[in-house]
């Protein structure tokens, strides 16, 4: 009988090795899995699947705690089916139970999960839950998490041992766990500089501004995982900003929007040249006017494109859907850096243009003394040549077709006389012609507009058009842009200024969304009254292809005025 009670126990001692040893493998097993993960959702994912398997639980589950430190931003469960989470309804935030070892990061194991204090209750229809164990995770020197077991199979419950195994696979689980977050955000400073320096070679490539933009809203929509997009530059004035480029569901209602800098995400970060965020834009007391108040989206992400406060020239506006993660730091950081390089991508592009505008204005020099100096002196020569020939010429229909012709040539001299003024006046920077006001004022509203306006002028503008009048032209033309860059969402803007016969005429045509039923029209009245009281009218008219077409003309002289 000796002899059988020291088999029998030196049997359930290598039972117990054996189990030991088992246990062990597993524990070794679950730490390679885990450590092979790269993308932090599958490593998260391996730690709950392992913590179950090695305790023999029937119910697991990892909080991920947010960045308030207090409450979880993530849960994933093993053991309750897609159906049976969707029963219970929301996520739980880390209340209760849960919440104590947000509050506690330390091992704690039950017998009986009802007995503790700080535990509230299981919601209707989840499944019961006796035992209890749970072990924070920790990430370096920050807990990162909790790893949740419930239920241990055949109704026993968890041991010493149970928390020894579970609290080394939290060892390793926070090692996996950096491991993929640093992997992580590799991958995503890479997909950042590559965006970056996509969007540099864009722009210095020659590619068109909004082109640019809407590469810049798209490339940061992507890398974010963001539903919406939205590239907002400043008014002349600095008070406003308009959205010149949008990308994602609604953009077609959002381009063109007048945004104040008061009232608005967007707004505020230009004011404050500081990224602006918050997490549901729904709710948020600090935005009280704008598209983002009343359209459905949850967090969002403001940054300015450009260092300085006032002086961006820029901001880039993301939002993602309701429930999602609002954007934490460790994203802004790099978003803002993509944004600050934009914004420099952008300066440097207008930089160029100045050069290449530079040389534009010194052709235009050249060309104005090629005029004067060789076409306007062979001109004169010919109309003198031709009016003293007309002496000799005894027919009086060729010796009045010869008058005739003299006088085209004087007119012609003339013509290129205003046209050399205007070259010259541009490159003096006077901007007292109407020919350079009116460059300039459509090279302004490029800016706004994201692309350049076309522009054609004709006639005597600078000679033939009285100063009043030319101030009037200017004044009209400006808000005709203003209006374009506002309301319309055109694509395309053509001007045409001409002076022929005894009037200016100022046209300005889009193809954006025509002037709608009942909108305001304050700057279409202002442009009805000055072309009044010099005597003028103004006409609007809907072009067959669709936008609208303004026609804004005036007599020559003040006189009417």
């Amino acid at each position: 009988m000796r002899l059988d009670e020291l088999l029998d126990e030196l049997q359930a001692r290598v039972d117990a090795a054996q189990s030991t040893r088992d246990r062990v493998h597993g524990l070794f097993e679950a730490v390679l899995s885990v450590g092979r993960e790269l993308e932090l959702d599958q490593a998260l994912r391996r730690v709950v699947e392992a913590g179950a398997a090695l305790v023999d639980a029937r119910y697991a589950a990892l909080g991920v705690i947010g960045s308030d430190g207090r409450t979880l931003s993530r849960f994933l469960t093993v053991g309750v089916s897609e159906e049976e989470a969707a029963a219970l309804g929301p996520a739980p935030s880390g209340h209760g139970l849960l919440g104590e070892l947000i509050r506690h990061p330390e091992p704690l194991r039950l017998a009986e999960l009802s007995d503790h204090p700080a535990a509230q209750g299981l919601p209707p229809g989840h499944p019961p839950m006796r035992t209890f164990l749970g072990v924070p995770v920790r990430v370096r020197d920050e807990v990162f998490g909790n790893l949740y077991l419930a239920e241990k199979r055949g109704g026993g419950e968890f041991d010493t041992e149970d928390e020894v195994v579970l609290a080394t696979l939290a060892v390793a689980a926070g090692v996996a766990i950096d491991n993929a977050r640093l992997y992580e955000e590799a991958r995503q400073r890479q997909r950042w500089l590559q965006a970056g320096a996509e969007v540099t070679g864009s722009l210095l490539s020659g590619s068109p501004q909004a082109q640019v933009l809407g590469l810049i809203a798209e490339r940061a929509r992507e890398i974010t995982g963001a539903a919406v997009a939205d590239v907002a530059v400043p008014l002349p004035h600095g008070d406003e900003l308009v959205v010149e480029l949008a990308v994602g569901d609604g953009a077609a209602d959002r381009e063109g929007l007048v945004l104040p800098c008061a009232g608005t995400l967007t707004g505020a970060a230009y004011s404050g040249g500081v990224p602006v965020s918050s997490p549901d834009v729904r709710c948020d007391p600090r935005i009280t006017v704008g598209p983002l108040r009343g359209s459905g989206l949850g967090p969002a992400v403001a940054v300015p494109m450009g260092a300085a406060a006032g002086q961006a020239r820029g901001v880039l506006m993301l939002a993602r859907l309701p429930g999602e993660p609002p954007f934490g730091q460790e994203e802004i950081r790099p978003l803002l850096g993509f944004a600050g390089q934009a914004g420099l991508a952008l300066e440097l592009a207008d930089h160029r243009r100045d050069a290449e505008q530079l040389a534009i204005l010194e052709d235009r020099d050249r060309i104005a003394r090629d005029l004067h100096d060789l076409a306007i002196q062979r001109l004169f020569a010919t109309g003198m040549t031709l009016q003293s020939a007309g002496r000799f010429i005894d027919h009086p229909e060729a010796a009045d077709r010869v008058r005739r012709a003299v006088d085209d040539l004087d007119d012609t001299v003339k013509i290129i006389r205003s046209a050399i003024f205007g070259l010259r006046a541009r490159e003096r920077g006077s901007g007292r012609s109407l020919r350079s006001r009116a460059a300039r004022l459509v090279d302004e509203a490029a800016a706004v507009l994201g692309f350049a306006p076309r522009l054609r002028m004709e006639g005597l503008l600078d000679t033939g058009v009285a100063a009043a009048v030319a101030d009037q032209v200017a004044a009209a033309l400006g808000e005709a842009l203003a209006n374009a860059a506002r309301h319309a969402r055109a694509r395309r803007v053509d001007v045409l200024l001409e002076a022929t016969g005894d009037r200016v005429a100022l046209t300005v045509e889009d193809d954006g969304v025509g002037i709608p039923e009942g909108g305001r029209r304050s700057g279409l009245r202002n442009l009805a009254e000055r072309a009044e009281q010099l005597g003028g009218a103004l006409l609007l008219e809907s072009p067959p292809g669709g936008g609208t077409r303004l026609t804004w003309c005036a007599p020559l002289s003040d006189r009417a005025a």
